[in-house]
């Protein structure tokens, strides 16, 4: 199973939206998806029609040893995504995991033990801050997606992001990398966008996305019905731009046969 881990240490960039709607697409293009909401705002639980009553066992669950995956999963309403919720719970894991032995790890001897074979692709949505929840993300994960969003402080956030990636790399993880950068919130109308589009582009390269994520209200709209985009309104040009950048991770990634 590919794990990925959508990680931005910096709030409303649209990462939980691109983990929310990539997943759908993905879903949709015939990957069997599960999607691990690691946040403990749980949105993209919420996002994915799941009320907190119906969270019985959550990722919180998961890193203290008390459940496994096959016992947190659950089915969503899109077909081929399943999801690990997220619950309040997971607010204070960070404080009770620092006692706990290979606090680092705990989710990727979560994962070890997922069943062979039912998922292709296991996508990761971390909270906005680089704490240990996000390194047990990092650890888990040998592949970042980093949602950035085009504004001014864009490329700084960045930075840190990378710092943090290259300490995971020589303390926990050898193997992790950067998947790519999916540039979003992007606004046509705005110098700013396409100059910050273009300084990423111009430092990053090929590992930024060709797909930009536009700022679209139904992208808004759609986590208040519990809905992804791409199901609320599959047309809209932000449902649009979630499908083009399923496949260009498809692209990017071994074939389904070799994932699993």
């Amino acid at each position: 199973m590919i794990r990925i881990a959508v990680a931005n240490q910096k709030g409303g960039v649209g990462k939980t939206t691109t983990a929310i709607n990539l997943a759908t697409a993905l879903a949709a293009s015939g990957w069997k998806v599960l999607l691990i909401d690691l946040d403990p705002q749980g949105n993209a639980s919420t996002g994915l029609g799941v009320p907190s009553e119906a969270r019985k066992l959550s990722t919180y669950e998961l890193l203290t040893g008390d459940a496994t995956v096959e016992e947190s999963v659950m089915a969503t309403r899109v077909p081929r995504l399943d999801l690990i919720p997220a619950t309040v719970d997971l607010s204070g894991a960070e404080i009770e995991l620092v006692d706990i032995d290979r606090r680092t790890e705990r989710l990727d001897i979560a994962l070890a033990d997922a069943p062979q074979g039912r998922w292709d692709i296991c996508l990761i949505d971390c909270p906005p801050s680089l704490g240990l929840l996000t390194v047990n993300a990092l650890v888990a994960a040998p592949s970042l997606l980093v949602p950035l969003q085009c504004e001014f402080f864009a490329l700084e956030g960045l930075s840190q992001l990378l710092n943090t990636v290259e300490r995971v790399r020589a303390r926990f993880n050898p193997d992790i990398s950067i998947f790519g950068v999916v540039l979003t919130m992007y606004d046509r109308r705005n110098n700013l966008s396409g100059q910050v589009a273009d300084d990423v582009r111009a430092v990053l390269g090929k590992l930024v996305f060709d797909t930009v994520i536009p700022r679209n209200v139904r992208l808004s709209e759609a986590p208040s019905h519990g809905l992804p985009a791409l199901i609320y309104d599959m047309n809209c040009p932000g449902s649009e731009a979630y499908m083009a950048l399923a496949r260009e991770t498809i692209a990017r990634l071994p074939a389904k046969a070799e994932a699993a």
